[in-house]
């Protein structure tokens, strides 16, 4: 089997690995660098379980490969533990129950960590549909979208009418 060389900074230490072709960002985080945050779920991009951050992108990492992630700066749910905007994240899905079995979790605040640098002040159907590729089959999402929402609130100055919310809008 042919191994592709990549040199990848994974949670802000750099790696220089041989892989073969066809590993999987997933399985090369989780297996070559033991950073099992990042879950495998349906292994075809669909639940979000599996997400990181790819150059400040969330990306499948079930979909990506290790190959792929070459010359690339990937921050895994444990990265982001030790970041302000993750750990914020991670506390208020606690306090809003948005988290239960927790297999989800990880996926979910990479996913609302770059949602929340992109769009700081969303509103509750950008949540909602910056979320809906992650599956949760347990929450019912009313608290993962009630964390996101106060975390929002914290970075920003909360919205104060429809009418500055659209004005904003036009002027970005």
């Amino acid at each position: 089997m042919s191994e592709t060389p990549i040199d990848v900074t994974v949670n802000g230490v750099r790696y220089q690995r041989s892989v073969p072709a066809r590993t999987s960002l997933a399985d090369f985080v989780r297996d070559s660098l033991g950073l099992t945050g990042t879950h495998l779920g349906c292994e075809h991009g669909v639940c979000g379980s599996c997400t990181v951050l790819r150059d400040g992108r969330a990306v499948r990492s079930c979909l990506t490969l290790a190959a792929q992630a070459d010359a690339s700066e990937v921050q895994t749910v444990e990265g982001l533990a030790l970041d302000g905007l993750g750990r914020q994240v991670a506390d208020a899905l606690i306090k809003h129950h948005g988290m239960q079995c927790g297999f989800c979790t990880p996926g979910f605040v990479v996913s609302i960590v770059d949602l929340l640098r992109s769009n700081p002040d969303p509103d509750e159907d950008e949540v909602r549909a910056a979320l809906s590729g992650n599956v949760c089959r347990c929450t019912g999402y009313s608290g993962i979208v009630a964390a996101t929402l106060e975390v929002a609130a914290t970075l920003t100055c909360p919205r104060s009418s429809a009418s500055d919310t659209a004005e904003r809008r036009q002027t970005s």
